[in-house]
């Protein structure tokens, strides 16, 4: 049985999507779904309709390609479909709103079997579910590998937007959810290590803080961002933006590195490169002119640029250049 309980032996699922039709699994894949209030008409036409209550839409997209974000001998479709929602959802969250709907584009070969795209989608409706979205539309073409592409709307509430640009002399750098543990996950599932299932899980499926970007934002957030890069590489995208340099305290993410210890001992790694330019976690950072929220860890300060070499906007570790990766880069 599906997760949903359609049963698999009694209908097309196990053909592949070339034998079955792109319509017939689109009947498939969003068969029995309830979609939330806010949208106001679903997939079955041109387009979906959604209610912006806020009368202001957060929108942000993000693509995941087989063999550069995920695989499928690593991860099930239900994980890549999982994956491709949060972090999506983060987005939303890191400007301070809450994912209400998404649009997905599904490219794969015309001999992948019908069940792989329902499973995916299956993942995708789990993963919304835990925010209260709905997956609204979107596209399915034939494709040389998997590429699923996926569009977020959110809702700000009335609150003002937190933009990387915010960031004042003085404020206080927070962090909520994990960091480094996809990279140690990562690196678990290439040296093909068995152990510490829990960090390869967050490899394959993150675990963005839901609810908090909205908390963030109600606790006067002057800027954020979600941990997709790297900690320090996005940092860097704040630290530029509000033209600032923001200093990492070391003895703040000690947590962080102890919990990746045990895995970094067993790979011979340094865990400070996963928890300083491991990314892919989705945790939230933002700076503060007050105390953070409960639950938010202090990690650093907002400090002038101009107290270290030429001014420029960076991030430093206790005051000095960090010599390991930052981050992340697509290219």
């Amino acid at each position: 049985m599906m997760a949903d309980g359609r049963d698999m032996a009694g209908d097309r699922s196990a053909e592949s999507l070339a034998a079955i039709g792109e319509f017939a699994v689109i009947d498939q894949v969003v068969a029995g779904r309830q979609q939330p209030p806010l949208v106001l008409l679903g997939p079955g036409d041109d387009a979906a309709v959604v209610a912006a209550v806020d009368g202001r839409t957060v929108v942000c997209t993000d693509m995941l390609v087989e063999g550069r974000h995920f695989r499928l001998d690593w991860s099930t479709p239900h994980d890549v479909g999982r994956k491709a929602i949060a972090q999506n959802a983060a987005d939303v969250e890191a400007m301070g709103g809450r994912a209400t709907a998404f649009v997905v584009a599904f490219g794969a070969p015309g001999d992948t079997a019908a069940a792989q795209a329902i499973e995916l989608s299956d993942g995708m409706w789990h993963e919304a579910e835990r925010i209260g979205a709905g997956i609204v539309g979107g596209d399915m073409v034939q494709a040389p590998q998997w590429v699923v592409s996926v569009a977020a709307l959110g809702d700000l509430g009335g609150l003002d937007t937190v933009r990387r640009s915010g960031a004042k002399l003085g404020d206080t750098v927070a962090v909520i959810g994990h960091l480094g543990h996809s990279a140690a996950g990562f690196m678990l599932w290439h040296n093909e290590i068995s152990e510490f299932e829990d960090l390869r899980q967050r490899h394959l499926v993150p675990e963005p803080p839901y609810g908090q970007g909205v908390i963030a934002a109600r606790a006067g957030a002057t800027s954020m961002t979600d941990v997709s890069d790297g900690l320090l590489a996005d940092l860097g995208h704040i630290a530029s933006a509000s033209n600032v340099r923001i200093d990492v305290s070391a003895t703040s993410l000690r947590h962080d590195v102890d919990a990746l210890a045990a895995a970094a001992l067993r790979l011979e790694i340094d865990p400070w490169q996963w928890v300083l330019g491991g990314g892919e976690d989705h945790a939230l950072v933002a700076t503060f002119p007050a105390e953070a929220p409960p639950g938010w860890r202090p990690i650093g300060t907002v400090v002038d640029a101009r107290v270290v070499g030429d001014g420029a906007p960076r991030v430093t570790v206790d005051g000095a250049a960090w010599d390991g990766t930052a981050g992340w880069q697509s290219y």
